[in-house]
């Protein structure tokens, strides 16, 4: 084996000494993308979750405590994943993912519970309104359709790694869309940008390493566009009709 093969496959040489990899922004792309994805969590959730919860003077249903540590777990376990593959574990990270395809149906589960139980909560508390309860609604409802979508194909492509990635990647950012709504952005335009800004570094990874982006990004940014036009359907009289009746089974 020449030189340069035994460097890029990490063989020691006869001194003993193994020979160190450089660090590679590539390698560790995903991590990255990751780590930005839990700071937009953190930054949304803090005013009215995170903050109050570590003064202690946060006041809460447990279903709501059990939601957050549930999604919470998903996004460390999510790091923990891409961690093993970034630093060549990947045995270990098939065998985590195991446990992920049955964390992944506990977050979906959980997600669905809650996107009733908190407008619910809302209504009966007599801080929102039905129809404000109502076109609430929607919001974490199409969450769940877009990580039920990502996730289930993650799982079916999970032998064509490149793929399973990046539909991942797609499900969580589904995920973090209630954390950037949060922060408040009065241009819809800032609003779908940030949301998205996972997928563009990613993508921007790819043109770096890749020189091309891969074609699954466009076609989860193109869903991801699509389902974000349902902030201008919020009020419609169409969707309080179906939200109405969705709530009267529990208001």
């Amino acid at each position: 084996m020449s030189r340069v093969a035994r460097v890029a496959a990490g063989v020691s040489f006869p001194s003993g000494q193994p020979v160190a990899r450089p660090f590679s922004w590539t390698r560790w792309s995903y991590v990255t993308v990751t780590l930005i994805l839990m700071a937009m969590v953190v930054r949304g959730f803090w005013p009215s979750y995170f903050g109050p919860l570590l003064k202690g003077g946060l006041s809460r249903p447990w279903i709501i405590h059990l939601h957050g540590a549930i999604f919470s777990g998903w996004m460390l376990l999510l790091l923990a994943q891409v961690s093993l593959v970034s630093a060549r574990r990947v045995g270990m990270h098939r065998r985590l993912g195991a446990v992920g395809v049955v964390y992944g149906a506990l977050v979906l589960t959980i997600g669905l519970v809650v996107s009733f139980v908190a407008p619910v909560l809302h209504v009966r508390a007599g801080e929102w309104t039905r129809d404000r309860a109502a076109g609430f609604l929607l919001l974490p409802l199409v969450d769940m359709v877009l990580f039920a979508g990502f996730f289930g194909a993650a799982i079916a492509y999970r032998k064509r790694p490149e793929i399973h990635k990046r539909l991942i990647l797609a499900a969580t950012v589904a995920l973090a869309f209630a954390a950037v709504a949060r922060m408040s952005f009065e241009s819809p335009v800032v609003f779908l940008l940030v949301w998205l800004s996972p997928l563009l570094v990613a993508m921007a990874f790819d043109v770096f390493s890749r020189q091309r982006v891969h074609p699954v990004h466009f076609i989860n940014m193109a869903i991801m566009a699509v389902a974000f036009v349902r902030i201008f359907f919020m009020e419609s009289e169409g969707w309080l009709k179906v939200g109405r009746a969705l709530l009267a089974l529990f208001v």
